[in-house]
Protein backbone atom coordinates (compact mmCIF):
# COMPACT_ATOMS: atom_id res chain seq x y z
CA UNK A 1 0.00 0.00 0.00
CA UNK A 2 1.08 3.38 -0.85
CA UNK A 3 2.85 4.85 2.81
CA UNK A 4 1.19 8.07 2.55
CA UNK A 5 -1.89 6.22 1.80
CA UNK A 6 -1.67 4.30 4.70
CA UNK A 7 -0.79 7.48 7.28
CA UNK A 8 -4.39 8.89 6.31
CA UNK A 9 -5.70 6.10 7.20
CA UNK A 10 -4.22 6.33 10.66
CA UNK A 11 -4.54 9.54 10.71
CA UNK A 12 -8.48 9.19 10.01
CA UNK A 13 -8.65 6.42 12.73
CA UNK A 14 -7.69 8.47 15.43
CA UNK A 15 -10.90 10.96 15.19
CA UNK A 16 -13.37 10.28 17.72
CA UNK A 17 -16.77 9.46 17.41
CA UNK A 18 -18.51 13.20 17.02
CA UNK A 19 -15.67 14.90 15.35
CA UNK A 20 -14.45 15.48 11.87
CA UNK A 21 -11.42 16.10 10.04
CA UNK A 22 -11.20 17.85 6.54
CA UNK A 23 -9.06 17.01 3.54
CA UNK A 24 -6.89 19.57 3.74
CA UNK A 25 -6.17 19.13 7.47
CA UNK A 26 -4.71 15.37 7.13
CA UNK A 27 -3.12 17.06 4.57
CA UNK A 28 -1.40 19.51 6.19
CA UNK A 29 -0.70 17.35 9.30
CA UNK A 30 1.12 14.76 7.29
CA UNK A 31 3.58 17.13 5.50
CA UNK A 32 2.12 17.71 2.00
CA UNK A 33 -0.22 20.57 2.60
CA UNK A 34 -1.71 20.81 -1.53
CA UNK A 35 -2.87 17.16 -1.58
CA UNK A 36 -6.25 17.43 -0.05
CA UNK A 37 -7.16 16.16 -3.43
CA UNK A 38 -4.92 12.89 -2.77
CA UNK A 39 -6.19 12.55 0.41
CA UNK A 40 -9.77 12.13 -1.11
CA UNK A 41 -8.29 9.60 -3.77
CA UNK A 42 -7.17 7.62 -0.52
CA UNK A 43 -10.41 7.76 1.23
CA UNK A 44 -12.27 6.18 -1.79
CA UNK A 45 -10.06 3.35 -1.50
CA UNK A 46 -9.87 3.07 2.29
CA UNK A 47 -10.06 -0.19 4.01
CA UNK A 48 -13.95 -1.86 5.75
CA UNK A 49 -12.10 -0.14 9.19
CA UNK A 50 -11.68 3.44 8.73
CA UNK A 51 -14.23 5.56 9.90
CA UNK A 52 -14.50 7.20 6.19
CA UNK A 53 -17.50 8.92 7.10
CA UNK A 54 -15.74 11.77 9.53
CA UNK A 55 -13.88 13.09 6.82
CA UNK A 56 -15.52 16.10 5.11
CA UNK A 57 -14.72 19.43 2.93
CA UNK A 58 -12.77 22.26 4.69
CA UNK A 59 -16.14 24.29 5.05
CA UNK A 60 -18.13 21.28 6.32
CA UNK A 61 -19.44 20.02 3.19
CA UNK A 62 -20.00 16.47 3.34
CA UNK A 63 -19.24 14.90 -0.26
CA UNK A 64 -19.62 11.72 -1.63
CA UNK A 65 -22.17 11.56 -4.26
CA UNK A 66 -24.36 8.73 -3.71
CA UNK A 67 -23.37 7.91 -0.38
CA UNK A 68 -23.90 12.07 1.14
CA UNK A 69 -26.86 11.21 2.38
CA UNK A 70 -25.58 8.24 4.06
CA UNK A 71 -22.54 9.65 5.64
CA UNK A 72 -24.57 12.92 7.14
CA UNK A 73 -26.94 9.64 8.37
CA UNK A 74 -24.06 8.12 9.98
CA UNK A 75 -22.12 11.53 11.78
CA UNK A 76 -25.82 12.10 12.98
CA UNK A 77 -25.78 9.32 14.70
CA UNK A 78 -22.41 9.76 16.16
CA UNK A 79 -23.51 13.00 17.63
CA UNK A 80 -21.77 15.51 15.07
CA UNK A 81 -23.92 18.66 14.92
CA UNK A 82 -24.91 20.22 11.94
CA UNK A 83 -25.45 23.99 10.95
CA UNK A 84 -29.13 24.83 9.38
CA UNK A 85 -27.89 24.87 5.88
CA UNK A 86 -26.72 20.97 6.24
CA UNK A 87 -22.99 21.53 6.46
CA UNK A 88 -20.79 20.23 9.45
CA UNK A 89 -20.90 22.74 12.19
CA UNK A 90 -16.96 22.88 12.02
CA UNK A 91 -16.43 25.17 14.64
CA UNK A 92 -18.26 22.34 17.25
CA UNK A 93 -17.10 19.34 15.43
CA UNK A 94 -13.77 19.32 14.32
CA UNK A 95 -10.95 17.19 15.26
CA UNK A 96 -8.01 19.08 16.11
CA UNK A 97 -5.04 16.64 16.56
CA UNK A 98 -2.18 17.14 18.57
CA UNK A 99 1.02 15.59 17.64
CA UNK A 100 2.42 14.60 20.04
CA UNK A 101 5.95 13.90 18.43
CA UNK A 102 9.27 14.49 19.50
CA UNK A 103 12.22 15.31 17.27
Amino acid sequence: MNQFYQQIYETVKKVPLGKVISYGQIARMLGRPRAAREVGRAMRICPEDIPWQRVVMADGTVTGGQFADMRKGMLESEGVIFLPDGRVNMKECSFEFICTCTK
